[in-house]
């Protein structure tokens, strides 16, 4: 596996173009985000990222985490590396300042997600869901759980995790089991015990943080059936005391590892909380925000880590590409077709090699040239900007979705230029593909991020949200023709779907206009780096830029204009065979 190099200059051109960042430093929020401090960021943690994180990435595929006694083991230095992480304060970023936190923007806390990710995605897990616990915290706790949980939460000397799904219910919250009793006196009046199942809770149990804040959905007495009576409640590893240290073992524990396709070093638990009840053990736990209301205050700590997987995606795009590219320029073989020269030469050189090298290096970069504009967007929202919030809104489902399926698409390419060594788990390019597997399917599979897209998305603002962000691209577009078609399809298929499509009709359409949208915007987004580069930004990127945009727009975008009459096919087709004759 090759080392892994932060990209550092195309990533702050993504900073500054897409997220616009120079203009969120005038905001007086905003204001230390200089452009001194923005590049010590990037390039600080790009370095301690390929330092620290990258060389555990093939131990942590190799060896794994392991379930020893109760316990969670890592392979060798993964606790000193999450120590060094605390230490230098990159947990920190975008969190507030009287917490302990930096106070930046968001986007900078995506940009060290990303470097962190690229180098170890599974260890970069751990405090990506403790970002999402931190945000849900801040915006529905009290300001005592604010105090008790955020500082350490904040430093990163406590992790954080959310706990939804359970082995009956699946992607269908509403079906949870967990209850939550109200304690009525004794030391934890006002509290509730806490009694359940969760599955694929990652990093749901680990040594390598002093205590573990696990967000918990469960069921108070009596709630109505369905989402609508689900409550959010927080639920230590250890018991924090009003002092802020750390009391008692709560009772839950971890009861097994899943046994997965990748991400190995990440554990990903089964949970079990309050199971040891009826021999005097009790799961402790405190509600966070309204009773009955749980989802919602989920929701923003999911919204958070939807962006966040889609931010996998360009991490594992990145490294998949920068694995292919050396093994490429290494790989001595075939003399250049129609040379007169028959001297084999590095598979680089041959044109389908070079295809499919672009075709990662420009989905690579559509996708991170999408993140950050989302995560600009983020911020304004938070700045009380409401067209930027609802934009952000939109933009959510296209980078969850299509941004992960890019980063698969990419590292299955990585394989295919290794060949039958990319096959070979000992060159690391499968690894990549493993691990990036998981990435459509968590925090809502990307069928889910599409139905929501075409159903809660497409109603925000009557759907003028949707259509504004198609309309935008479009006019933009006027000098690359495939672009502005593809933004006028985006636009006709949204109209239908709004004004005449059935809900089935739009469901069965809702992955290929997802992706449609996604290719758009993300086109849009890589012409405004190329426009910037040409009038003189990151002359670095001067030769590969123009390149790459140019590809994206002239190969990418003409398959997605491909798939306007899928989207427009309805879902008559798909029930035309009965259940029995469709399984046979």
């Amino acid at each position: 596996m090759t080392p892994y190099t932060p990209p550092t200059q195309d990533q702050l051109l993504a900073i500054r173009v897409n997220a616009g960042i120079e203009e969120l430093a005038q905001t007086e929020r905003f204001a230390a985000a200089e452009p001194d401090l923005v590049e010590a960021i990037v390039e600080g943690v790009g370095q301690f990222a390929a330092g620290e994180f990258a060389p555990l990435n093939r131990l942590g595929d190799l060896e794994g985490a392991k379930l020893e006694n109760g316990m969670v083991r890592l392979p060798d230095g993964f606790a000193e590396a999450y120590q060094s992480y605390v230490e230098q304060g990159w947990n920190a970023i975008a969190s507030p300042e009287e917490f302990g936190g930096q106070g930046l923007p968001f986007t900078l806390a995506c940009n060290v997600l990303e470097n962190l990710g690229s180098a170890n995605m599974a260890f970069n897990l751990l405090p990506m869901l403790s970002v999402g616990a931190i945000e849900a915290i801040e915006h529905h706790g009290t300001e005592a759980q604010k105090a008790k949980y955020l500082p350490n939460l904040v430093s990163g000397a406590w992790s954080g995790t959310m706990n939804l799904t359970e082995p009956q219910a699946g992607s269908d919250v509403g079906a949870l089991r967990s209850t939550a009793t109200p304690i009525e006196a004794g030391e934890h009046a006002g509290k509730y015990l806490i009694q359940g199942q969760k599955i694929f809770i990652t990093w749901g149990e680990h040594e390598l943080a002093e205590n573990i804040i696990h967000l918990v959905l469960a069921r108070l007495p009596d709630a109505p059936e369905g989402s609508r009576g689900i409550s959010l409640f927080i639920v230590p590893k250890y018991l924090v005391r009003e002092d802020g240290s750390l009391g008692v073992r709560n009772d839950l524990r971890c009861v097994s590892l899943e046994h997965k396709l990748g991400i190995h070093a990440s554990p990903t638990c089964v949970m079990s909380f309050g199971d040891s009840y009826a021999e005097g053990g009790e799961c402790i736990g405190e509600l966070i925000g309204e009773p009955n209301r749980g989802l919602m205050a989920m929701f923003t700590m999911m919204n958070n880590a939807r962006i966040n997987v889609g931010n996998q995606g360009v991490q594992i795009g990145e490294r998949a590409t920068q694995q292919a590219l050396a093994f490429a320029a290494e790989r001595v073989q075939s003399a250049r077709a129609g040379s007169p020269d028959k001297t084999p030469v590095a598979i680089i050189e041959h044109p389908d090699v070079r295809r499919m090298l672009l075709r990662m290096k420009s989905l690579t970069e559509g996708a991170r040239a999408l993140l950050y504009y989302c995560a600009g967007q983020v911020d304004r929202g938070n700045l009380g900007d409401e067209t930027a919030g609802l934009r952000a809104e939109v933009l959510v489902p296209l980078v969850k979705a299509w941004g992960t399926d890019a980063g698969v698409e990419a590292a299955g390419i990585g394989i295919q230029i290794h060949g039958g060594m990319g096959f070979i788990e000992e060159t690391g390019a499968a690894q990549h593909w493993r691990d990036s597997r998981i990435s459509p399917i968590y925090e809502g599979t990307n069928g889910i991020q599409a139905a929501d897209l075409v159903t809660r998305k497409l109603g925000l603002a009557g759907g003028e949200a949707v259509l504004a962000l198609a309309q935008e691209i479009a006019r933009d577009a006027a000098d690359e023709p495939a672009l502005r078609a593809l933004a006028e399809d985006c636009l006709a298929v949204a109209s239908w779907m709004r004004d005449e499509a059935t809900l089935d009709d739009r469901l069965a359409g809702s992955v290929p206009f997802c992706t449609m949208l996604a290719v758009a915007a993300a086109g849009w987004q890589l012409t405004k780096q190329a426009q910037a580069v040409a009038n003189g930004a990151s002359p670095t990127l001067a030769r590969t830029k123009p390149v790459t945009t140019r590809y994206f727009l002239d190969h990418l975008v003409p398959e997605a204009n491909g798939l306007k009459a899928s989207a427009v096919a309805g879902a008559e087709l798909l029930y035309a065979l009965s259940t029995e004759a469709l399984v046979g």
